[in-house]
């Protein structure tokens, strides 16, 4: 089998899907924009699922990507496993309601086996499938898999809540007789359990049925679109195809290590510490370049809390000073090929980084202090896990250091009551986060409702007939109650950008209705949520539309106001200042912005002052629909 680089590999799973029909659709910002239901961009499939959920249409049913990628939750494993990171890159291919089960096992052992790609020995893959999936167990023999390498496991079934879910099909390589020196590792495998000579390469999930809570699975309805959603952890792809033991050892990381080994005046002989900064500055290079920042909460905390990490074991190899900025370069250097907007961003990550260590080497002497007094103070050796816990989340000061520190002394703390505590905060937290896991279910009577419907922006009122009514997941010709309407033609806006949609009324020879909300259907059509106020709706009725007028002023105030913001924050504080969301209504905005500096109230004054002025100038607003092309 071929040596293939980290960008090989890339090169060449784009070239074969594009050549399949598929479109490139470039890696999202690791920041989520407009959603506040995660912290990262956590999979490939992310950023697509407003497509997979009818949301939107995509311009193509067929997508390729390679997706960066961060996730915090076995943050403890990293350095301790092969293959645990949490920066890494998802290469996937998607079909939105295109090719199905058939196709994807078909590409999938193609690009695998064929010398023109991968050109792996079909007799080093094995696939696991779920028990009852004959049709993906009858066409991986079709495509040439030896049927002794089909293992079926329960557990091959993707299901996160009610929506769209299906069997998969897991990708394994065989890394032969030297990782299974006890000869179980088939057994262990037929039985998922861990081993290191099958090592998982590859998930093609077949979405297929829509789950619901109550439901068995035997029962769940079929999807009316299928999709097709993979997805292939790079990484793993460059131990196979570099013949290397962990994920550590692979182009990605060596030269990364290289670099903390000769600031550390030391040899790398495997050793956690060195694994735990490489992978953490990886993540803290790319967030920041995306427009993270080092915070108290939320994205923020997670990457203060990875450079903490990172600082705190540097000491462990003998790194005193601020270290982590100096090999950002060589993230740089061994990403910029596929990511270049990373060589513009380096200079400005290099001093965020280096501010932030600064500040925590402070940190530290801070808490060291307090722990002075707390040892001066105590009268039986010890110390509570209650101001551990403070030492902690006031002076970021870590469990660890706080054992280590009482241990050279002969003191003692209580590591369960520090886990109380962790645990309390962790709750609460849980309660105040926002939490979407699942994806709304798909509406087949939306996603079949295919009618021409136009929209005009700017005017206030126009005459138009009911294009359909929809109720119970199906179209009616007439209705007596609360439903959803889709129009020949509108002037009321659908909720999109960030901006909230219109309210008014509907007025018809034969009703009257009040419009609650406005979304925009996976075909584009603005459907209205409309309360029947007197009446019966029927199709093809004759009605006026009247937009609330002085509330659609209002909200246009506030977005131009959410314009004006960015443009004086760039013009006063930072010209690298980037727009990351926004939030428009009547009554108020919200405008999430980037920025790697800090905001005090001089400045705030500044952008204050330089709106205001704007405002006070009355400047003509002018509003035009085009396509983004030509905007």
């Amino acid at each position: 089998m071929k040596y293939m680089t980290h960008n090989d590999i890339r090169n060449t799973w784009i070239r074969f899907f594009e050549s399949k029909g598929h479109k490139l659709f470039p890696s999202a910002p690791l920041v989520p924009i407009n959603d506040d239901s995660l912290l990262w961009i956590n999979a490939g499939v992310t950023p697509l699922k407003r497509y997979f959920d009818g949301t939107e249409t995509p311009e193509s049913r067929r997508i390729v990507n390679i997706q960066k990628c961060i996730r915090t939750n076995d943050i403890e494993n990293v350095g301790i496993t092969k293959r645990h990171q949490t920066f890494f890159e998802m290469m996937g291919n998607f079909s939105i309601g295109d090719y199905f089960k058939n196709e994807a096992i078909e590409f999938a052992f193609e690009i695998l086996t064929s010398e023109e790609y991968f050109g792996i020995n079909k007799d080093l893959i094995y696939v696991t499938v779920y028990p009852t999936d004959k049709d993906a167990i009858a066409r991986w023999v079709q495509c040439g898999l030896n049927p002794e390498h089909i293992i079926p496991l329960e557990e091959n079934f993707w299901e996160i809540g009610e929506g769209p879910c299906g069997p998969d099909s897991e990708i394994f390589f065989d890394r032969g007789e030297e990782f299974d020196p006890d000869h179980d590792a088939l057994e262990k495998f037929k039985n998922d359990e861990d081993q290191e000579r099958y090592i998982e390469i590859w998930n093609n999930v077949f979405s297929q049925y829509n789950s619901k809570e109550g439901v068995d699975r035997k029962d769940y309805q079929e999807l009316p679109n299928k999709n097709i959603d993979t997805g292939a952890g790079l990484e793993r792809w460059c131990c196979i195809f570099q013949n290397v033991d962990s994920n550590f050892e692979t182009d990605l990381f060596t030269p990364i290590i290289k670099h903390i080994t000769e600031l550390a005046e030391a040899s790398y002989t495997g050793q956690k510490e060195y694994k735990i900064i490489a992978d953490h500055v990886r993540a803290i290079t790319f967030a920041l370049a995306d427009g993270a920042c080092f915070e108290n909460v939320g994205r923020g905390y997670v990457l203060r809390r990875l450079l903490r990490r990172s600082v705190r074991v540097g000491k462990n190899i003998g790194l005193e000073g601020p270290f982590m900025y100096k090999i950002v370069s060589d993230v740089v250097d061994v990403m910029g090929d596929a990511y270049p907007y990373l060589r513009e961003k380096r200079p400005i990550v290099e001093a965020t980084v280096l501010e932030e260590e600064k500040l925590f080497l402070k940190t530290l002497e801070a808490g060291e202090r307090r722990l002075k007094e707390l040892v001066k103070d105590s009268t039986d050796g010890t110390i509570s896990g209650e101001e551990a816990f403070r030492l902690y989340d006031t002076y970021g000061f870590p469990f660890e250091l706080t054992l280590e520190y009482l241990n050279e002394l002969g003191y003692t703390v209580s590591k369960e009551e520090f886990d109380k505590y962790m645990t309390m905060q962790k709750e609460l937290a849980k309660k105040n986060a926002k939490n979407k896991t699942a994806m709304a279910s798909q509406k087949k009577v939306l996603l079949d409702f295919k009618e021409d419907s136009q929209f005009a922006y700017g005017i206030y009122r126009l005459k138009t007939n009911v294009l359909a009514i929809f109720s119970q997941d199906e179209i009616v010709d007439t209705i007596d109650h609360d439903c959803y309407i889709a129009l020949k033609r509108t002037c009321f806006y659908a909720e999109s950008g960030g901006q909230v949609s219109d309210t008014g009324m509907i007025v018809g020879n034969n009703f009257k209705a009040r419009v609650l909300d406005v979304f925009k259907g996976p075909n584009g059509q603005h459907i209205h949520k409309v309360k029947l106020l007197d009446g019966t709706i029927n199709y093809n009725d004759e009605c006026e539309l009247v937009i609330d007028r002085e509330r659609r002023k209002q909200i246009e105030a506030n977005h131009s106001s959410v314009h004006i913001l960015q443009y004086s924050l760039q013009q006063t504080v930072s010209n690298t200042i980037k727009q990351a969301g926004s939030y428009v209504d009547d009554e108020k905005l919200r405008f999430d912005f980037t920025y790697t500096g800090k905001m005090n109230d001089e400045k705030l004054l500044e952008v204050e002052n330089f709106a205001n002025q704007m405002i006070s100038e009355n400047l003509i607003v002018s509003t035009e629909i085009m396509p983004i092309e030509k905007a």
